[in-house]
């Protein structure tokens, strides 16, 4: 296969079954770029993945930027959308997780997480761009590592030293002598496994998902010669149910995040038990 390994598809467009070639599987090539700007070699460059970062972040605050700098009584429908999308999030997941009154001061944290993570996943079937930003760990752990940072101030805020201690490692006096066990795994769990599971839940399955989308998308043009043209058929009807039940994961891994991202808050406030 001399195709570059750098771009996202990475097979031959005159590849097929029956042709002599192997079946073109998607790897750990079709996650990587090449540079748009600068050398990968010095870590310094601008590539497809930040591209579709920056284009998405653009895109949430010019649509909330148009629907509500000339904000109506009766609003329109660009504002209408906006206000939906506003109060989900703000009633279904702040309120109901956090509380309204300790809650409102997150909400726009909130929502600024929820529609960047579901905009960065959307671009994985976006004709063109066809990649999900979330795919790369790195900006699932920068992420999770904001609302770490968020967590860890606001337990220091709320509760003091010795309260952050308690709080981390779910001290209660009433364990026993199991308490310094249960105490231990509290802590290593909170402190260091929490962020990571935090970024990995939504990394892997944008990982996964992307991964079969390329599946049988590269099957349905491979199989498309002689015979094989019926199990193409049936490929791209995969391909199609895949898309739509991508469609339904990317908006429920946004609501994923943002749902822990208020359950740690909130638990950064609640008193210790």
């Amino acid at each position: 296969m001399s195709a570059d390994p750098t771009q996202v598809l990475a097979f031959e467009t005159d590849c097929h079954i029956f042709d002599g070639c192997g079946f073109p599987a998607p790897g750990l090539h079709s996650f990587l770029f090449k540079p748009l700007w600068g050398d990968a070699d010095s870590n310094v460059y601008f590539n497809k993945t930040m591209l579709l970062a920056l284009l998405g972040s653009i895109i949430i605050v010019g649509f909330f930027w148009a629907a509500f700098r000339k904000p109506k009584v009766v609003p329109g429908k660009v504002q209408m959308v906006a206000e939906a999308g506003y109060d989900f999030i703000r009633r279904g997941v702040v309120y109901e997780t956090i509380g309204k009154k300790e809650g409102e001061k997150y909400v726009p944290l909130v929502v600024s997480l929820f529609f960047f993570v579901w905009m960065m996943n959307l671009w994985s079937v976006i004709p063109v761009a066809q990649f999900p930003v979330t795919a790369i760990i790195s900006y699932p752990l920068v992420l999770a590592l904001i609302v770490y940072i968020l967590w860890i101030s606001l337990t220091f805020k709320r509760h003091g030293f010795v309260g952050f201690f308690k709080n981390v490692t779910g001290y209660d006096k009433s364990l026993g002598a199991v308490l310094p066990l249960a105490m231990t795994i509290e802590f290593f769990s909170n402190l260091l496994v929490r962020p990571f599971t935090h970024a990995v839940r939504l990394f892997a399955n944008m990982f996964a998902g992307h991964t079969l989308l390329l599946l049988f998308t590269i099957a349905s043009w491979y199989l498309l010669n002689g015979i094989g043209i019926a199990y193409a058929g049936v490929s791209f009807l995969m391909t199609i149910v895949m898309t739509a039940f991508e469609l339904f994961i990317q908006a429920l891994q946004a609501y994923v995040f943002v749902l822990l991202t208020c359950t740690y808050i909130q638990g950064a406030l609640a008193e210790h038990h």
